[in-house]
C-alpha cells in the first residue's frame, strides 16, 4: 500500500486542508500540538472507521455538524479512493461511506467498507470482527502505546502477540478440545442410555413374530368364509338384477302409455282447434262473395287527384309570388323609415356640406311618410289574397287525402277477394286433416289398450323383486360382517408388521448407535492423550520460534540506537530484558531515550516478524513512525539515520518536532497552528 493523498474537513484542528504524500521517507514538521497526529488518525480513520470505544467526538471538530475525510492511495496497481463522513446528532456517528477502485464507485456500509477495505489490504478475515491492531502493529503504533505494551503484564502482552501472530488459534484448539472432550462424554452418556435395552428389543421381537405367523392363519380361514358369502350375494344380485329388467321394462310400457294418451290428447284438441278454423273460414269466405269491387272506380279517382294536385300546384305558384312581393314591400317601407329617421336629426348635407332647408326636409319627409302609406294599403290587398289562397290549398289538400284514402279502400277490397281462392284450399285442407287425426286417435287407443295388458302381466314381479331385495340385504350384511373380520385380521397383521419393522429398524439403530459410542470412545481417548499433547508441543515450538527471531531483531535494533555496553533479548513471555555488567536494569530506571529506544526497537522488530509471518498482506511497504526520538540525546538522533536507511520500505512517514530529522529524509512537510486551525506551510 502506498499512500497518495488526504483531504480533512472539520477534523480535529483542522477545518479544510488537503496534504499529498510522495514515496520514499517524508517528515511531517512541526510544533508540538500543530496537528502532525490529527493525519495519522485521519489516515486510520478513512482505512477502519472508528474503533470500538472511540468516540466521534475525537476526532469531529468542536462546534461542527459534520466532518470527513477523503484519502487515496493504490494497492497492487489499484488505485483506492475512501469517503467517511461524521455527523453530529445525538451523538457523533458515521455518516456516509463510499469506495472508489480503479474508477468504479461504490457507496456502501460502514462495516463493507471495512471488509472492502482488510479485503484490499489482504489481511486475514478473521480480523474483520476485531480492532485494526495487526495496522497497528504492522504500520502504525503511536510510541506511547507501544510503551504501554511493554509494561503490560506478561499474560496481557503475551495475549495480545498471540492474536497479532495469529497463533492464538492453538490456545483456541485445545480449548476446543475440551469443549469437544465434554460433549463426546455427553454423548457417550447418551449412547449408553439408548443401548440399554437392546437385548430386551431382541427378544420382544420374536415374541411379536410368533404372534404374527398365528393371524396369517386364521386370515386364510376368514378370507375363504368371505368368498363364500360374495358369490352368494353375486347369484342372488344377478336374480334381482333379471327382476329388475321386466321391472324397467313395466316402467318403460306405463310410460308409453302415458306418451300415447298424451299424443290423443293432442289430436283431439287439434281438431277441436280446426273446427273453429273452419268455422271462421266459412264466414270470411262467405263475407267476401257479397262484396262488390269496380276496377274503373280506382282509376277515376286517380285521374281527379291528378287534376285536383295540378290545381294545387298553381296556387302554391301564386302563394309564392304574393309572399315575395309582401317581403319586397316590407323592405321599402323598413329602408324608407330608416332613411326618415337620418333625415329628420339632418343639419348639414354630407355632399355639399351646406345647411339644410326645414321647408325641403318637410317635403322628403312627407314624401317617404306618403310612400309607405301606399305601400301599407298594398300589403293589406296582398295578405288579403293570401289569406284566400292558402284556404283554397287546405281545401284541395283534403279533397286529395279523402279520394286517395278512397283509392286505398278499393285495393284492400281487391286483395281480400283475392284471397276467397287461398281460404277454399285452406278449408279443405284442415278437414283433409281432421279426418287423418280421428283416424289416428282410433289406432292410439287401440294400442293404449295392448300396453296395459301387457303391464297388467308384468306386475306381479314387484313383490317377487321386493323379497329379492330382503334376500339380498341380508347376505350383504354377512359379506360386511366377513369382510370387517378380514379387515381387523389385515389391520392386526399390518400392526404387527410394522411393530416387527421398527423394532428391526430400532435395533438396526441401536447398533449402529453402539458402534458410534465405541468410536467415541475411541476419539475421546485419542482427543485427550495423543492431539492435545501434539498441539501443544506445535504452539510450544512457533512461539519458541517467534521468540528467538522476535529476540534477535530487538536487539540488532536496540543496539543500533544504544551503545553496547547494554545486553538486551526477550523473555519467554517478551518481556524486554536489559542487563549493563550482568545486572538487570528495571525499566523505570531507564532514561527516557533509553526507554524510547527498547519500544521503537521492540516496534520495529515485531513489525518485520509479522511482516514475515504474514508475508502476503499488502502493508509491508509502508512504515509510520509518531515521534520515535521522544528523549533521544543528539548521539541517538544521529543513529537514526541508519535505522531509517536500514528500514529499506517503499514509503516512511515520520511525524516527528525534532528539526535534525529532516536532515535524514527525501521530504519535509510543515504545519503549523493558527487561531485553533492547523494549516500545512507553504
Amino acid at each position: 500500500m502506498i499512500l497518495k493523498k488526504i483531504t480533512l474537513k472539520n477534523i480535529r484542528s483542522y477545518e479544510q486542508q488537503e496534504i499529498k504524500f510522495p514515496e520514499g521517507s517524508t517528515l511531517l514538521s512541526g510544533d508540538i500540538g500543530a496537528g502532525k497526529t490529527s493525519i495519522l488518525l485521519g489516515i486510520e480513520f478513512a482505512l477502519f472507521g472508528l474503533q470500538p470505544g472511540q468516540r466521534g467526538s475525537a476526532l469531529l471538530r468542536n462546534g461542527k455538524e459534520q466532518g470527513g475525510v477523503i484519502m487515496e492511495f493504490d494497492v497492487e496497481d489499484k488505485e483506492i479512493i475512501v469517503e467517511r463522513t461524521l455527523k453530529k446528532g445525538k451523538t457523533i456517528s458515521q455518516d456516509y461511506c463510499a469506495i472508489t477502485i480503479s474508477g468504479e464507485k461504490k457507496e456502501i456500509s460502514v462495516t463493507e467498507l471495512k471488509n472492502q477495505v482488510l479485503e484490499l489490504l489482504n489481511y486475514p478475515k478473521e480480523f474483520s470482527k476485531k480492532q485494526n491492531i495487526l495496522y497497528k502493529f504492522t504500520v502504525y503504533t503511536p510510541q506511547e502505546e507501544m510503551k504501554q505494551i511493554i509494561l503490560q503484564d506478561p499474560e496481557t502482552r503475551i495475549n495480545t502477540l498471540r492474536h497479532v501472530f495469529g497463533i492464538d488459534k492453538y490456545k483456541k484448539i485445545l480449548e476446543n478440545i475440551s469443549v469437544v472432550t465434554l460433549k463426546i462424554r455427553e454423548e457417550k452418556r447418551l449412547r449408553e442410555g439408548l443401548t440399554a435395552n437392546l437385548e430386551e428389543d431382541k427378544e420382544n421381537i420374536l415374541s411379536k413374530e410368533n404372534e404374527l405367523e398365528s393371524k396369517h392363519y386364521n386370515l386364510a380361514s376368514v378370507e375363504k368364509e368371505l368368498f363364500s358369502k360374495k358369490e352368494e350375494r353375486k347369484k342372488i344380485q344377478e336374480e334381482k338384477d333379471k327382476i329388475s329388467e321386466k321391472i324397467e321394462e313395466k316402467n318403460k310400457l306405463q310410460q308409453e302409455i302415458e306418451k300415447t294418451k298424451i299424443m290423443t290428447s293432442n289430436k283431439n284438441e287439434t281438431i277441436s282447434s280446426n273446427i273453429k278454423i273452419i268455422e271462421q273460414l266459412n264466414i270470411q269466405i262467405k263475407e267476401l262473395q257479397d262484396l262488390k269491387f269496380d276496377e274503373s272506380k280506382i282509376l277515376q279517382l286517380e285521374q281527379e287527384i291528378s287534376s285536383k294536385k295540378k290545381e294545387n300546384e298553381k296556387f302554391n305558384e301564386n302563394n309564392l309570388e304574393i309572399n315575395s312581393q309582401i317581403n319586397s314591400l316590407n323592405l321599402k317601407n323598413e329602408e324608407s323609415r330608416k332613411l326618415e329617421q337620418k333625415i329628420s336629426n339632418l343639419e348639414i348635407c354630407p355632399t355639399c356640406l351646406q345647411d339644410v332647408d326645414a321647408v325641403y326636409r318637410t317635403n322628403v319627409l312627407n314624401k317617404l311618410q306618403s310612400d309607405i302609406a301606399k305601400n301599407n294599403k298594398k300589403l293589406e290587398t296582398l295578405e288579403q289574397e293570401k289569406e284566400n289562397l292558402v284556404g283554397k290549398i287546405k281545401e284541395i289538400d283534403s279533397e286529395i287525402y279523402s279520394k286517395e284514402k278512397e283509392i286505398t279502400d278499393l285495393k284492400i277490397l281487391k286483395i281480400k277477394l283475392q284471397g276467397i281462392q287461398e281460404k277454399q284450399i285452406r278449408l279443405e285442407e284442415i278437414e283433409k286433416t281432421n279426418t287423418l287425426f280421428e283416424k289416428d286417435i282410433t289406432l292410439l287407443n287401440q294400442h293404449i289398450e295392448t300396453l296395459q295388458n301387457s303391464v297388467f302381466e308384468l306386475k306381479k314381479f314387484d313383490n317377487i323383486f321386493e323379497l329379492k331385495q330382503k334376500e339380498l340385504e341380508k347376505t350383504l350384511s354377512q359379506e360386511r360382517m366377513a369382510e370387517i373380520k378380514v379387515a381387523e385380521l389385515k389391520k392386526e397383521i399390518d400392526f404387527y408388521s410394522i411393530q416387527i419393522e421398527e423394532l428391526k429398524a430400532k435395533i438396526k439403530k441401536t447398533e449402529e448407535i453402539k458402534q458410534q459410542l465405541n468410536y467415541l470412545t475411541e476419539l475421546e481417548d485419542w482427543l485427550s492423550k495423543k492431539f492435545t499433547s501434539v498441539i501443544s508441543f506445535i504452539e510450544k515450538n512457533v512461539m519458541i520460534k517467534l521468540k528467538a527471531e522476535f529476540s534477535q531483531l530487538f536487539a540488532e535494533w536496540f543496539y543500533m540506537l544504544v551503545s553496547d555496553s547494554f545486553n538486551v533479548w526477550l523473555s519467554d513471555d517478551f518481556t524486554p530484558v536489559i542487563e549493563q555488567q550482568d545486572y538487570e536494569l528495571d525499566y523505570a530506571y531507564l532514561s527516557g531515550g533509553e526507554r524510547t529506544a527498547i519500544a521503537l526497537a521492540y516496534r520495529l522488530s515485531l513489525n518485520q516478524v509479522i511482516n514475515s509471518l504474514l508475508s502476503k498482506i499488502n502493508t509491508r511497504d509502508i512504515v509510520i513512525l509518531d515521534e520515535p526520538t521522544d528523549g533521544f540525546s543528539e548521539q541517538q538522533l544521529d543513529k537514526m539515520r541508519d535505522v531509517l536507511q536500514q528500514l529499506n520500505v517503499s514509503q516512511l512517514i515520520i511525524v516527528s518536532h525534532e528539526q535534525k530529522i529532516e536532515s535524514f529524509v527525501e521530504n519535509v512537510i510543515r504545519f503549523k497552528k493558527e487561531g485553533g486551525i492547523s494549516k500545512r506551510e507553504k
